[in-house]
């Protein structure tokens, strides 16, 4: 049995390494960070491991080397020398509507380090505070000072849908950062996390020397697991996973890999896992849905609803590298928003084009659950039971019960729900046949005559299904059989069932469906 201690909740490094818990050793790539700049900002998603990286970061900097012992690091610093380190944590707090959790949150963080360096009283805005700690470490020291911001974005991410609030966060903001380019004389080393770029704050304008290393080929895999360090640091792990689903280590790992894994940060980027719902998955020897435990935010949820962009089209959304850099405040599509959070992924590149797409199973079945709220007008509680109860009915082959479901669920929508057009309705049945989680499910799949409207696979049957907005039931079932839809999946050994659909605008439901 594996004695290794899972770092779950554990975002500081002293505390990972004197607990001996698991650390997927990244000093290596740290020391060649250090080592050939001097600004850098990264942008992950959130619980990427961007709070161990910069606490990681703030114990190399303080030369606790002891910590460092077995690590890459321990073979790579002969110097170890100690510098005066100061660590900002922007998200230590909620702040919405009120700034002066803000203002309060930036006192008590410079208050702790003028306890030790001092404070001139003419210091009075956040911006003077930090010029003066900053000058008076380098004196004190004798060495210049190295600063660690970690979620730098966090305030204007939580103001970012009220305009007034957020350009107030801004300004304030806008104050604490303008050192980080007046005090160049005295600084070692900076280094800001975040999950998005906000160009208006000016810091990546001012900061002409900061290098933006979130898409560097090089430094794809600082924060996350790649599939090399689960198959080598974490194989006992998976072992005992393996162990407790009466399952082969290979099909762990296979379950693994399309539940967490899929992220990639640069045109050639190994594939990336989840850490926190990775370790999470080999703590439980389960899978479940981690990342989104607290639920997607809802200003996400929100903005794919509000723009013309379709559900559907998230499955493979093509996006140029400028797209990357658009600053979230100007942005006129969700789109960098999305892929800077974590819920699309680069999943392919071709001379400057990019593809984007869901990272995984775990994302994708988590950003349209936290959708389909805004296309059915039905709640997320019943949406659950919904989705329960339809599941059920396949599984068992129910077919007509099933169809009967679909027929309940969409006359329960609303009369003036939004959107009322066949598009509408076409979201809506890609959304249900997705977040039948329990089985392989695919949308508009492709075949050699065209696109099958979608496909459920459980252990013993494929249903085939196609829908007619314009037609009948009829004709849906003939242009399966018209078409040779089913032709690649006749051979195999699953019973194959073909469903044509009828869908009634005028009544806005399923009007008849014939089975083949």
């Amino acid at each position: 049995m594996s004695e290794h201690i899972f770092p779950i909740g554990m975002q500081t490094f002293s505390k990972i390494r004197e607990s001996k818990a698991i650390y997927i050793d990244k000093t290596a790539l740290i020391y060649k960070l250090v080592k050939e700049g001097t600004v850098y900002f990264l942008s992950r998603p959130r619980r990427f491991g961007k709070s161990l990286l910069i606490s990681t970061l703030e114990a190399y900097f303080k030369g606790h080397k002891e910590l460092f012992t077995g690590l890459a690091m321990e073979k790579l610093e002969k110097e170890w020398i100690k510098y005066p380190v100061f660590k900002f944590d922007m998200s230590v707090a909620k702040y919405h509507e009120d700034l002066q959790l803000l203002r309060d949150a930036l006192d008590v963080m410079l208050a702790r380090y003028e306890e030790f360096y001092g404070r001139n009283e003419k210091e009075t805005s956040p911006s003077l505070r930090l010029s003066g700690i900053l000058e008076r470490a380098h004196e004190k020291t004798g060495q210049k000072c190295v600063i660690l911001i970690d979620e730098y974005d966090a305030p204007l991410l939580d103001t970012l849908v009220n305009t007034a609030t957020f350009q107030k966060a801004r300004t304030i903001l806008r104050d604490f950062y303008s050192p980080l380019k007046a005090a160049d004389a005295h600084l070692k080393f900076v280094f800001l996390t975040g999950i998005t770029k906000f160009s208006q704050l000016s810091i990546f304008s001012e900061l002409n020397n900061l290098k933006n290393i979130s898409m560097k080929d090089e430094y794809a895999a600082l924060c996350g697991i790649t599939k090399e360090e689960l198959k080598t640091a974490l194989q006992p792990e998976v072992a005992e996973m393996a162990a407790k689903l009466q399952i082969s280590s290979e099909e762990t790992y296979e379950l693994l890999k399309n539940m967490y894994d899929g992220y990639h940060f640069s045109k050639n980027s190994p594939d990336i896992f989840n850490p926190f719902s990775l370790l999470n998955a080999l703590q439980d020897k389960d899978l479940n849905h981690y990342w989104f435990s607290t639920g997607t935010p809802t200003h996400l949820t929100e903005m794919v609803s509000k723009y013309t962009l379709r559900p559907e089209d998230l499955e493979g959304f093509p996006a140029s590298e400028d797209m990357f850099n658009i600053p979230t405040e100007n942005a006129e599509t969700p789109i960098p928003v999305l892929y800077q959070s974590g819920y699309l992924t680069i999943k392919e590149f071709d001379d400057g084009d990019y593809i984007l797409g869901f990272p995984n199973k775990e994302v994708r079945i988590g950003f349209l659950k936290g959708l389909m709220p805004y296309y059915s007008a039905t709640s997320r509680n019943s949406n659950e039971v919904f989705l329960q109860k339809l599941t059920r009915f396949f599984k068992k082959g129910e077919v007509d019960a099933a169809m009967e479901l679909l027929r309940a669920f969409f006359a329960s929508i609303p009369y003036d729900a939004e959107k009322q057009d066949e598009n509408h309705y076409k979201t809506i049945f890609y959304l249900i046949f997705r977040l039948a989680a329990a089985f392989n499910v695919r949308t508009e799949e492709r075949t050699s005559a065209g696109r099958i409207d979608a496909l459920i696979e459980t252990k013993e049957t494929i249903y085939l299904f196609e829908f007619k907005l314009e037609g009948t039931a009829e004709e849906a079932l003939k242009q399966i059989d018209d078409k040779g839809y089913a032709i690649k999946y006749a051979a195999g050994e699953k019973k194959l069932v073909k469903i044509g659909v009828n869908f009634d605008k005028e009544k806005r439901t399923t009007n008849r469906w014939v089975i083949g």
